[in-house]
């Protein structure tokens, strides 16, 4: 590293306090090394310290343009899916296109003197900022009237982990309403809201979409700006719209998508005009004949999310069933194997604990272009602490030790690995995506499990043995980034008592930054069949 200044005031670091963090490190220097290097770290910490603060050029939101009021924690939190009430809105909308709608926050988004639980209490943390799309929807003219519960640090597909209490599923107290965006899928389900945000990073949008039967879309990678969001691994991070229908998706998407100037997760250029248009192509879609909505669309049967392990044959046999719908939409279906599918899952597993366990639990988004979270990182430090380890729920504290467990054996290697495999993987869906416009596929292999009694107190073990392989068919579109949208198709027996019926859903998958392509077939198959009588 180049320096840039030397000699300047201030403290100097002495090499007794620099010999036990090169110790610490494993190094041994000589005393003419050591006095060498407290000269320059003695430059480093005077830069360090010479920094102005940042506040002034963080985004954060005026309170005259965005009032909120009636900040609180309501006694009745809609059975686990509420974690804090607030009423928000814009006083001068640049648009009207959410006019009057009622939207979730979901409780991993920053909003300006609002508690951000993120599932957890490891850190008590009342952000200064608004996320970018949380101003967005203001800007539309939507209402903000809370923030959706969701599962501890976001790292759970069933809904038993909040710091807020588990969320019931709409259709079957007792049962999962899926997760992370657990809360987000119960108030929609319920008319709680009109909207509400979900974040996905393995099925967090498309797992509690299936499971509460509303519609949900993860975008493609970067189309929508995750800036002031907490982050699980800036590679796979996606916000989404949860909503009752597909016109409301297509309506919310078009408030939120677009760059923002912050987040590197997005391209530089090309995202703009026509491209963040997806009202209107919907509108016209369902103006035609239902024979003829999707006249000229080819849709690819996926082989391989079909053949889950474990996977409920019921499911199987109710979303096969809603595909075959296609046809008489003009749709032509087929078959359509990519092998590498199976291969995806276990390689975001390994992909996940370093750069997860780094981003997520400890907020260092060390070499990332983006708005940085630097308040509430400040609280974590380098490690967890016992008590933040303990405040973590299965899936978190999983992946903690997954990520102690790969720093100290493997290094980087292993999820470079991954990622090196998941370029194949993603190319595969490219290919396949040639041939077919969308690829169809069960959301999810099963319908939503039972939740544990509320102080069972279960195992990491026992609690993540309940929902294993839930994710094989949504985790590999976030690696992959492709656009996911998950379509409620009827209900299934749950696996615990045949007489509770429990939602179930198809994922459709399109082309990179073709999403409107998912809304429009999403939305044919919607507008022709009643998902709750099919």
């Amino acid at each position: 590293m180049s320096v840039v200044q030397l000699g300047t005031p201030g403290k100097r670091v002495t090499e007794a306090e620099l010999r036990p963090v090169v110790a610490k490190a494993g190094l041994a220097l000589s005393e003419p090394l050591l006095e060498n290097y407290s000269t320059l770290i003695s430059a480093l910490d005077a830069a360090i310290a010479s920094l102005p603060d940042d506040k002034p050029v963080l985004p954060r939101p005026d309170l005259i343009k965005y009032p909120r009021t009636d900040i609180h924690i309501p006694e009745d939190n809609e059975l686990g899916a509420w974690a804090t009430k607030v009423t928000a809105k814009c006083t001068s909308p640049t648009s009207d296109l959410l006019k009057g709608r009622t939207v979730a926050l979901k409780d991993n988004m920053a909003f300006a003197g609002v508690r951000c639980t993120n599932g957890t209490s490891m850190v008590d943390w009342v952000p200064e900022i608004d996320a970018t799309i949380a101003t967005r929807v203001m800007d539309a003219g939507a209402i903000i009237i809370g923030k959706a519960a969701c599962e501890n640090s976001c790292l759970e597909g069933m809904s038993g982990t909040a710091v807020t209490g588990q969320v019931h599923n709409p259709y079957a107290k007792g049962y999962s309403a899926g997760g992370s965006s657990s809360g987000s899928g119960r108030l929609v389900a319920t008319g709680s809201v009109d909207l509400a945000f979900g974040c996905d990073q393995g099925g967090s949008i498309r797992i509690p979409a299936s499971s509460c039967g509303i519609v949900g879309l993860k975008p493609t990678w970067g189309l929508v700006p995750y800036t002031g969001i907490l982050s699980l691994d800036a590679t796979i991070d996606h916000a989404g719209p949860m909503t009752k229908n597909v016109r409301d998706c297509a309506l919310f998407l078009e408030a939120i998508a677009g760059p923002d100037g912050w987040d590197d997760r997005q391209p530089p250029f090309g995202l703009e005009g026509d491209r963040l248009k997806f009202v209107a192509p919907v509108e016209a879609l369902l103006t035609k004949e239902p024979s003829k909505m999707l006249e000229g669309v080819k849709i690819g049967l996926l082989s391989e999310g079909f053949e889950i392990p474990g996977q409920d044959p019921n499911v199987v046999e109710s979303v096969k069933s809603a595909i075959e719908k296609f046809k008489s939409l003009g749709a032509a279906v087929a078959p359509i194997s990519v092998p590498l599918h199976k291969e995806a899952p276990v390689l975001w597993t390994c992909a996940l604990p370093l750069s997860g366990g780094r981003q997520s639990l400890l907020g260092d988004m060390d070499g990332r272009k983006q708005l940085y979270l630097t308040d509430r990182a400040e609280l974590v430090g380098p490690k967890l602490s016992q008590a933040q380890f303990d405040a973590l729920g299965p899936g978190a504290s999983n992946m903690y030790m997954g990520y102690l467990w790969i720093q100290e054996k493997y290094g980087a290697k292993v999820q470079g690995k991954a990622m090196n495999l998941l370029k194949a993987t993603s190319d595969a869906y490219d290919e396949a995506l040639k041939e077919f416009d969308v690829l169809v596929m069960p959301t999810l292999p099963y319908p939503p499990p039972r939740l544990p009694e509320p102080e069972s107190n279960e195992g990491p073990l026992d609690f993540l043995t309940r929902t294993i392989g839930l994710v094989a068919n949504t985790c590999p579109f976030n690696n992959s980034g492709h656009p996911a949208l998950s379509l409620p198709v009827g209900f299934v027996p749950a696996r615990e008592d045949p007489s509770v019926k429990l939602p179930t859903a198809v994922q459709i998958v399109g082309r990179k930054y073709a999403d409107v392509d998912c809304l429009k077939v999403a939305a044919a198959w919607e507008k022709a069949f009643d998902w709750k009588t099919f």
